[in-house]
Parts: C-alpha cells; sequence; structure tokens
C-alpha cells in the first residue's frame, strides 16, 4: 500500500490509520500494530515539522507492506538530508528539556532501520520482523 501525504499533523495520522488497517488485516499482534503506528507517527511528524516546516502544499509518500515474516514501512521526502541512523542515542541530563527522543522510540519498535539518498529524497525503510504467530499468516 502506498500513500502520498501532505506535511501536515492530520496527514500523519491518514497515514497511521491506513496503515493500523493493512496491519489488522495481516492479523497483527495489537502490540506490533501500536509498535508500528508509533514508529510511522514519529518518522512523520519529523518529516512535516523538520524536513517541511509544515508547509501543507509540499508531500512525502509512506509505502508499506509485508514480505514473509517481516512488515517494511518506507517513508521519502525531499526535504534536506538527514540520515537518522546516524544520531547517537544520549541520556537526558539534569535540567535538559525532554524532546529529540522520537527516533530513539522507533529504534525501540522497530527491528530494523535503514537511511539512504537518492537522487532529491529521502529514502527512510523501517523493519519489523514477526513473531511466529504472526508469521503463520
Amino acid at each position: 500500500m502506498k500513500l502520498e501525504l501532505h506535511a501536515t499533523p492530520e496527514e500523519v495520522m491518514r497515514g497511521v490509520e491506513a496503515l493500523r488497517e493493512f496491519a489488522r488485516a495481516q492479523c497483527l499482534s495489537e502490540k506490533t500494530v501500536f509498535d508500528l503506528s508509533l514508529a510511522l507517527e514519529e518518522c512523520g511528524s519529523n518529516i512535516v515539522n523538520h524536513a517541511y516546516k509544515r508547509d501543507p502544499a509540499q508531500t512525502f509518500s509512506v509505502t508499506f507492506h509485508r514480505n514473509g515474516s517481516a512488515i517494511y514501512i518506507e517513508l521519502r521526502d525531499c526535504g534536506p538530508p538527514f540520515d537518522p541512523t546516524r544520531v547517537q542515542c544520549k541520556p537526558l541530563a539534569d535540567g535538559e528539556e525532554p524532546g529529540g527522543w522520537g527516533i530513539q522510540l522507533v529504534r525501540y519498535h522497530t527491528d530494523e532501520l535503514q537511511y539512504r539518498r537518492e537522487g532529491e529524497e529521502n529514502v527512510l525503510r523501517l523493519t519489523r520482523q514477526l513473531t511466529p504467530t504472526e508469521d503463520a499468516i
């Protein structure tokens, strides 16, 4: 399934809702649906807020599919180059304002995070391996 989304929070949630429907149609567990939804929401929000500065005229795409025992989510945007796989995890220091935890959440709720730059596009691929029960479908 592929969606073209405008750079708005509402469109990110439209993508999340479509992912939930897709994942449930694949008979994935509610935990997996939650994990994938959270990862997509974080990545989509980063594109909207940081790459596109909430410019609703800008669009990005999200694709999700199942291949064997894994679910893949791919996001593509034409924002400035940004490789989230290079972001270092760091503990929150005393007095530090919270924020910037999105990529760490994505890493926690997925099994693999891959980034590449294709021409003018950022391409981020999230992979979630399925449990044996989900894999039996």
